[in-house]
């Protein structure tokens, strides 16, 4: 009988924070104030043809901007530490540290194309409003660019041999992945906007 082994796993860690309603119900406040008063946000959103708001390009200090990120922070960084022990990475003394954190705003109808986070270890989202319709998260296997003349899956592979994989998330939850993975978020179908807070660490 052949042996078969499943080598170079790629991992999504996945979980639930604490006190998810009074955390979202403070982030969602922060949220729509901050998208609401930063202009220039606003216009790289507008520049970059993002149909919603983002963050990304415009602030840096979300965590002493409003002590709801800060309090956001304190659990992302028990989560990835834990990420970073079930990865096995060798970090000697060092541990990874949040360099970066933005607010996403995704509005009806909008998507975000795939892409990676370089220059980090592990990225991530924690999903703040997700109506109903909202987009799933769409990770894409990192050995696909590399796959040529490979026939695709059939529609009945498991979640694991699959090119594609979309995960639901929930409003509290946290995905993070290795910054390697490409990933990107399909159409948002719900009616009203999908909200949440993307990071990397490094």
């Amino acid at each position: 009988m052949a042996e078969i082994k499943s080598l170079f796993v790629t991992k999504l860690y996945r979980e639930r924070l604490d006190d998810v309603a009074a955390l979202n119900r403070e982030l969602l406040a922060a949220s729509k104030s901050i998208a609401k008063e930063d202009k220039a946000g606003q216009a790289w959103s507008r520049e970059k043809g993002y149909q919603g708001y983002t963050s990304y390009a415009s602030l840096n200090d979300l965590v002493v901007r409003d002590p709801a990120f800060a309090s956001l922070k304190k659990q992302l960084d028990k989560h990835a530490a834990a990420f970073a022990r079930a990865l096995h990475l060798e970090l000697g003394r060092k541990k990874l540290a949040l360099d970066s954190i933005w607010i996403n705003v995704l509005e009806p109808g909008g998507v975000h194309t795939g892409h990676i986070h370089p220059h980090s270890v592990l990225s991530g989202t924690y999903y703040v409003d997700t109506p109903a319709g909202s987009s799933a998260l769409k990770l894409e296997d990192p050995r696909h660019p590399l796959m040529m003349a490979a026939p695709g899956r059939s529609e009945d592979a498991p979640e694991d041999a699959r090119t594609f994989v979309y995960v639901q998330p929930a409003a509290g939850d946290v995905l993070m992945w290795e910054s390697f993975i490409r990933h990107e978020v399909p159409m948002n179908a719900a009616k009203k906007p999908r909200i949440s807070v993307s990071f990397n660490y490094s």
